[in-house]
C-alpha cells in the first residue's frame, strides 16, 4: 500500500468507480487495506484487490488493469515538486569559488576586471548559500513523507477519522500498523512514542463513546486498552520461559546461545522467586497471584540484570472475556502466516489467509499464525545460535557478513524478505553482545540465504549498524545497485523494500567485493 497523501476529495472521487486496491505484502499495507476496505463497504464502493509481492507484479497488475485506472489528482492542484537545480548543483561552479583571489599585485589596468571578478564571486557565493538554505527546506519536507517514517494504516485511519467513519475495528489496524513499524525498525522510537501518544487519545475517545453500550454487550465487546507491558514475545499466549528464551533483546542481553547465558538465565528466573514449573508452563494456567504482580517482578529483576528496557508503550485488544493479545502479537502472526514456509498454497494465498486473520471473525487464522509465529521465533533463535557458536559471522572490512548454507534447519523459511531481515536485525543485536572487538559492534550486516536451488539464486538483505542513534536509515539498497552495475552481478531489485534483493549465487564473490571496495 503506498500512500503519499490521499487527500479526502480523492476519496470521494471513487464513490462512482470500480477501484482497484494493490496491496503490498507488508503488515503496515494489510492494516492499511482493511481500513480502506471497511470504507468502501460502509460507501457501497466495489473494489478489486490485487496483491502485489514486489515491483514485477505491481507492473504486471497495472498492465492487466491500466484501462481502469485513473490518476487521482485534480488538474488544478499543485504538487510543488522541486525543479533539478534546487536540489543539484554543477560541481564546476564550486570549483569557481575555490579559485585564489589573488595577491593584488596585477597592473592597474587590470584592476577593473579583477574588481568585477570578484563582485561576481561574492554573487555566487550569495547564490550558493541561498541554493543551500533551500535545499535543505526541500530536503526537510520530503523526508517527513518518506517511506521510512509513516504508517500507512495510520494515514488510512487518519481520512476515515476526518470523515467520520472512524469505528473501533479501524483504530486497532492502525495501531497494528504502526506496530509492525516499530517491530522492524522501520521508524524511530521517538516517532514510535509520538504515534503511540496519537493513537492514545483515539482509544480514549472511542472507549468513552463505546461505554455504555459495551456494557450492554460485554460478552460480545471489543475493548482496545493502552499498556505498559513486557517487552517479550508472545509471552501471553505460550510460557514465560519460552518468550525470555525466544526475545531477542532477552536473548542478546543473556547471550542465551552459551551455556553462561543459560545459567544467567537461570540466576535471573531465581532473583524473581518465580518456581521453575510456573515459569515453563502456559502463561494461562499460572497461578493467578503470581501473574497479577508479574510486570514489576520482571522489570525489578531486570534492572539488577542491567535490562532497563523490559517494557515498553503498547495496546491490546480484548474480544469478550476469553481473546486478549497484544499488538505485536497480530504483528507477527499476521508475517508468520503471510510467509508461511508452507508449500499448501501460493504466495498470493498467504497474504490473503493473513489478510483474514486480522478481522475478528476469524480469530481461528489468528490462532493459527501465533502457533506459525512461535515456531518462526524459535527458528530464528536457533539459527542464531548456530550462526554465532560456529563463527558464520566475519567481518569484511566496512561491514558484517554471514551467509547460511542450503541445508541449514529452516533455510526455506529465511528465504523471504520480511523473515531474512528479522533474523539479521536479531543476529546483529546478539553479534554486538557476544564480540569484544569495538570497531565490529559499529558495523553494518549483510546477509544472504539460499533462495532456489534449480535457479542458483540467493536472497541478500541488508542492516545498518546496532547503535543507540535514532537515526538509523538504510543505505544499502543504493549500494547494492551499484556494486551490481559495477560488476554485471545478475541481481533482481525486485522488494518494495530496497535493502532486500536476489542474487545469482555464481556472482555472489564479484557482487561482495565490490561492495568491499564501494563502503570502504
Amino acid at each position: 500500500m503506498f500512500v503519499t497523501d490521499f487527500r479526502k476529495e480523492f476519496y470521494e472521487t471513487v464513490h462512482n468507480q470500480r477501484v482497484l486496491l494493490f496491496v503490498a505484502s507488508d503488515v503496515d499495507a494489510l492494516c492499511a487495506c482493511k481500513i480502506l476496505q471497511a470504507l468502501f463497504q460502509c460507501d457501497h464502493v466495489q473494489y478489486t484487490l490485487v496483491p502485489v509481492s514486489g515491483w514485477q507484479e505491481l507492473e504486471t497488475a497495472y498492465l492487466e488493469h491500466k484501462e481502469q485506472i485513473k490518476l487521482l489528482i485534480k488538474q488544478e492542484d499543485d504538487l510543488e515538486v522541486p525543479a533539478y537545480d534546487d536540489i543539484f548543483r554543477d560541481e564546476a561552479e564550486d570549483e569557481d569559488l575555490s579559485d585564489s583571489d589573488g595577491d593584488g599585485s596585477e597592473p592597474s589596468e587590470k584592476r577593473t576586471r579583477l574588481e568585477e571578478e570578484i563582485v561576481e564571486r561574492n554573487r555566487k557565493r550569495r547564490q550558493r548559500r541561498e541554493w543551500e538554505a533551500r535545499r535543505k527546506d526541500i530536503l526537510f519536507d520530503y523526508e517527513q513523507y518518506e517511506y521510512y517514517g509513516t504508517s500507512s494504516a495510520m494515514v488510512m485511519f487518519d481520512l476515515a477519522w476526518m470523515m467520520s467513519k472512524d469505528l473501533n475495528d479501524m483504530l486497532w489496524w492502525a495501531i497494528v500498523g504502526l506496530t509492525d513499524q516499530w517491530v522492524h525498525d522501520k521508524i524511530t522510537q521517538m516517532k514510535y512514542v509520538t504515534d503511540v501518544g496519537i493513537l492514545q487519545r483515539h482509544v480514549s475517545r472511542h472507549n468513552h463513546r463505546n461505554e455504555a453500550e459495551e456494557n450492554m454487550l460485554s460478552v460480545d465487546c471489543t475493548r482496545i486498552s493502552f499498556e505498559y507491558d513486557l517487552c517479550l514475545v508472545l509471552y501471553q499466549h505460550w510460557s514465560l520461559h519460552e518468550s525470555l528464551y525466544n526475545t531477542s533483546y532477552t536473548a542478546a542481553r543473556f547471550k542465551l546461545w552459551s551455556v553462561h547465558g543459560q545459567k544467567r538465565l537461570q540466576e535471573f528466573l531465581a532473583d524473581m522467586g518465580l518456581p521453575l514449573k510456573q515459569v515453563k508452563q502456559k502463561f494461562q494456567s499460572m497461578d493467578v497471584s503470581l501473574k497479577g504482580n508479574l510486570r514489576e517482578m520482571i522489570e525489578e529483576s531486570a534492572n539488577k540484570f542491567g535490562m532497563k528496557d523490559m517494557r515498553v508503550q503498547t495496546f491490546s485488544i480484548q474480544f469478550g472475556f476469553k481473546h486478549k493479545f497484544l499488538a505485536s502479537d497480530v504483528v507477527f502472526a499476521t508475517m508468520s502466516l503471510m510467509e508461511s514456509p508452507e508449500k499448501d498454497g501460493s504466495g498470493t494465498d498467504h497474504l490473503i489467509q493473513a489478510l483474514d486473520s486480522l478481522s475478528r471473525s476469524n480469530l481461528d487464522k489468528l490462532y493459527l499464525g501465533l502457533e506459525l509465529a512461535k515456531k518462526h521465533l524459535q527458528a530464528t533463535q536457533q539459527t542464531i545460535a548456530s550462526c554465532l557458536c560456529t563463527n558464520l559471522v566475519t567481518s569484511q572490512g566496512p561491514f558484517l557478513y554471514c551467509s547460511l548454507m542450503e541445508g541449514t534447519p529452516d533455510v526455506t523459511l529465511f528465504s523471504k524478505p520480511a523473515s531474512l531481515s528479522l533474523l539479521s536485525r536479531h543476529l546483529l543485536k546478539s553479534f554486538v553482545y557476544s564480540t569484544k572487538n569495538r570497531r565490529c559492534k559499529l558495523l553494518p550486516l549483510v546477509m544472504a540465504a539460499p533462495l532456489s536451488v534449480e535457479q542458483g539464486t540467493v536472497t541478500v538483505v541488508g542492516i545498518p549498524p546496532e547503535t543507540d542513534s535514532s537515526d538509523r536509515k538504510n543505505f544499502f539498497g543504493r549500494a547494492f545497485e551499484k556494486a551490481a552495475e559495477s560488476t554485471s552481478s545478475r541481481t533482481l531489485h525486485n522488494y518494495f523494500d530496497l535493502s532486500v534483493i536476489e542474487l545469482k549465487a555464481e556472482d555472489r564473490s564479484k557482487f561482495l567485493d565490490a561492495l568491499v571496495s564501494l563502503l570502504s
